[in-house]
């Protein structure tokens, strides 16, 4: 069983509660626009860190993170990016992949919109964290939280913090 906590474009703030919010958690995701490296150590001092660059990260993240990750998390097999569009509306490079081989979870940020929605089609659950920094034209900065057991995706939870 592994708790994880997922978060997507910080674009250079990491929440002052983020840390007491991902304690439980045994890993952290994060689904692109990092913006500094800043951000990245803040968030691998706190937890085993995996992520993706998104479009406002610089060549020093990008050499770090690939622009999508595919890996297996306990028995999910999961895939992420930042610009991946979500059910119904997957961005091209990722919907040739969705065709191919459907991961269990893919996960997204970049539009700063919150959305937990299942893929009927592809049988996944898409996840975008929606937005975690202040950057942008959200309202609310919001995180996700989840159990992975086997292969079985539970117990999510969303959290949510006003501008």
């Amino acid at each position: 069983m592994k708790r994880i906590g997922v978060l997507s474009d910080t674009h250079t703030y990491v929440h002052p509660e983020l840390e007491r919010i991902f304690s439980s958690c045994d890993e952290i995701w994060h689904a692109g626009d990092f913006g500094n490296m800043e951000t990245v150590d803040a968030l691998q001092a706190m937890k085993p860190l995996r992520g993706v660059y998104g479009n406002i990260d610089s060549h020093e993240i990008r050499t770090v993170f690939p622009r999508v990750a595919r890996f297996f998390c306990e028995d999910v097999d999961v895939l992420m990016t930042h610009i991946g569009g979500y059910p119904g509306r997957y961005e091209s490079s990722i919907l040739e992949i969705m065709k191919v081989k459907p991961p269990d979870l893919f996960i997204s940020g970049h539009s700063h919109i919150l959305k937990v929605m299942p893929d009927k089609r592809f049988n996944l659950l898409h996840i975008n964290p929606g937005a975690a920094g202040k950057q942008g034209l959200h309202q609310k900065i919001t995180f996700v939280r989840f159990v992975i057991d086997g292969k079985s995706i539970k117990d999510l939870e969303v959290v949510e913090f006003d501008r």
